[in-house]
């Protein structure tokens, strides 16, 4: 398990993190999520042990990420920038692994074989999707304990983003690794994803299971025949609000059952319910707060 408490990093006089929690089960994958400039990037890096902390503590299985060189090497990072060494090849990279991580050879040939790549591959020749590629080939030759993949699925075409969501679905049944995941493509999250969480200001300021989440905020579309009161709508948590005259449309957080009988307590003309998608349920979120998320 991941356990993260009173986390805190700045860079010069830019405080990023600010007493951030969160904890990240085995055998989940968690969508971590936020606008552009949140966080993301620096909290997935001080995880992997990129980063040193300027306060708080981030452990695995109990053990600290960046002290113990032990859990370090438990971990793999994919990040959206890449950096390979001038002139190096696919087999090349194999050897320093090697020398890097408890390599697993079975797992890179499998593998090598999946992406279809081969050794003979000079990186810098390689295109964005196979530098992608090459680098979820190597994060996976490590047998991680814990994977943290930054936009992991830019540049790879539909067909291999498929077969990688395969492959981190067998990897959780067979092997209870944990993944996070970062990605501005939150339908891509939502398809595999079962928690997440929201970057804001520094903190986790949603966090939980996607399903459950889902389930408790939905869009409804209330037609009236008189105009509601003022406050017609006072004890329903509401994130958005829409009206044109006696149509409203509401995205109210609770129980669909508890809100529809509030509802239906207005006495409308017409009342229909929607599920709300992760895409959704990031910006209700957001709205809610008042965070401009472009």
């Amino acid at each position: 398990m991941l356990k993260i408490e009173n986390l805190y990093k700045s860079f010069k006089d830019k405080d990023v993190l600010k007493g951030l929690e969160l904890q990240v089960e085995d055998g989940s994958i968690f969508g971590l999520v936020g606008v552009n400039g949140a966080g993301k990037s620096t909290l997935l890096r001080l995880i992997a042990g990129v980063y040193r902390t300027d306060g708080g503590r981030i452990e695995l299985d109990g053990k600290d990420t960046y002290l113990e060189e032990e859990t370090r090497g438990r971990i793999a990072f994919v990040s959206d920038e890449q950096y390979w060494p001038i002139g190096s090849t696919v087999g090349s990279l194999k050897l320093l692994y090697e020398t890097m991580y408890g390599f697993d050879e079975e797992a890179y040939r499998k593998y090598l074989d999946v992406f279809a790549l081969k050794e003979n591959m000079v990186v810098t020749n390689l295109s964005k999707g196979n530098k992608r590629r090459l680098a979820l080939l190597f994060a996976l030759s490590v047998h991680p304990k814990l994977l943290l993949l930054d936009e992991a699925y830019d540049g790879l075409e539909p067909l291999a983003r498929h077969r990688f969501k395969q492959i981190l679905t067998e990897l959780i049944e067979d092997e209870g690794i944990s993944v996070i995941i970062s990605s501005h493509n939150l339908k891509e999250l939502e398809d595999i994803c079962d928690s997440f969480g929201i970057l804001e200001d520094g903190r986790i300021v949603s966090y939980g299971d996607l399903l459950q989440s889902k389930e408790l905020i939905n869009k409804y579309q209330v037609v009236f025949k008189e105009e509601p009161t003022e406050n017609a709508f006072d004890g329903l948590e509401i994130l958005h609000k829409e009206n044109e005259g006696r149509v409203y449309r509401l995205v109210i957080r609770g129980k669909e059952e508890d809100v529809v009988t509030k509802l239906n307590g207005l006495n409308p003309v017409l009342l229909d319910v929607l599920q709300v998608n992760f895409e959704e349920l990031f910006i209700y979120e957001l709205e809610s707060r008042g965070t401009d998320n472009e």
